[in-house]
């Protein structure tokens, strides 16, 4: 007799199909999806995990696929692309095909500032064009920036750079500029205080939030790179200003992780995420449930 898929898929990458529990990176991802799963489980549909560049697995067969821990797309992107395309042909992405093309290429920040965002101050370079950090610098009376690939993750070839450093990391910008198209943020000084904030969204509406923070010496904020999460209670304020965010792009999202930090009175974007953020629902189960509510009624409606 043949089996029959899950109703809902799980989506991963080849090195987290089979997770190590004891190695605590790993042990985070079987806690975040295994909330997932129940919680999906719990309105009676059935969940298995799959790696998205699984070259026998039947993408017709489920009714859903859900963007979790594909955290090699931005490396493997010459396969990503295509398999996109294939898979959303025959079953549901969430979050969808379009809205992931759409964030894959961070020139999406530009889009949401014409919509009113209040995004960190970016300048980009599209690959092969002739820039140097410190005209970039220059013409924007920057002090400091970072800069990194428009397509990327995990913070993949990101450089944090002052006038002290500029000399040295010009030659490191060239060559990554004569592989792909780059971008240059002004350097935002809370991250080095109280951190970046992430609030999570789910159908348009904040269900909880961390705050993270980078490791003494460092900028980046991800635990890979040794920094911390705290829990965190959203305000008013970050609420709104995450859900305005989320409600600015081509469509509504299923989820979303919104990280911003403040600026004065206000806030700005630093990453709308909605590909394959981790979504901490260990420090929040109950938003799984909500995950689950909201894809279950995208299923049936």
């Amino acid at each position: 007799m043949k089996n029959h898929a899950p109703d809902v898929v799980i989506l991963t990458e080849d090195r987290y199909l089979e997770l190590d529990t004891s190695d605590w990176y790993q042990a985070q991802i079987a806690t975040e999806d295994g909330l997932v799963a129940q919680a999906l489980e719990a309105r009676g549909l059935s969940v298995g995990r799959v790696s998205w560049s699984d070259p026998a697995f039947r993408w017709n067969e489920p009714r859903a696929a859900l963007f979790r821990s594909t955290w090699d797309y931005f490396h493997r992107f010459a396969e990503f692309s295509p398999w996109l395309d294939t898979a959303a042909a025959h079953t549901r992405l969430f979050n969808p095909a379009e809205l992931v093309r759409w964030n894959l290429d961070k020139r999406y920040l530009r889009a949401l500032a014409r919509e009113g965002v209040n995004v960190v101050p970016t300048r980009y370079a599209d690959v092969g064009e002739r820039h140097t950090l410190a005209a970039i610098m220059d013409a924007e009376a920057w002090e400091e920036v970072v800069f990194k690939p428009v397509v990327s993750g995990a913070a993949r070839l990101t450089y944090r750079v002052g006038r002290d450093t500029l000399d040295a990391h010009e030659a490191v910008f060239a060559r990554c500029l004569a592989d792909e198209a780059m971008m240059v943020q002004s350097f935002e000084p809370a991250v080095l205080g109280e951190g970046e904030l992430s609030l999570i969204v789910i159908e348009g509406r904040t269900t909880h939030a961390i705050r993270k923070t980078a490791a003494a010496g460092d900028f980046r904020v991800q635990d890979d790179h040794g920094g911390r999460v705290h829990a965190h209670q959203p305000g008013a304020d970050e609420r709104a200003f995450a859900e305005a965010a989320v409600a600015a792009c081509p469509s509504l999202p299923l989820y979303a992780r919104v990280d911003f930090v403040r600026a004065g009175e206000g806030f700005r974007l630093m990453e709308l995420e909605l590909i394959e953020p981790e979504l901490f629902f260990r420090f929040y189960p109950p938003a799984a449930d909500a995950l689950a509510d909201a894809l279950m009624q995208r299923l049936t409606s």
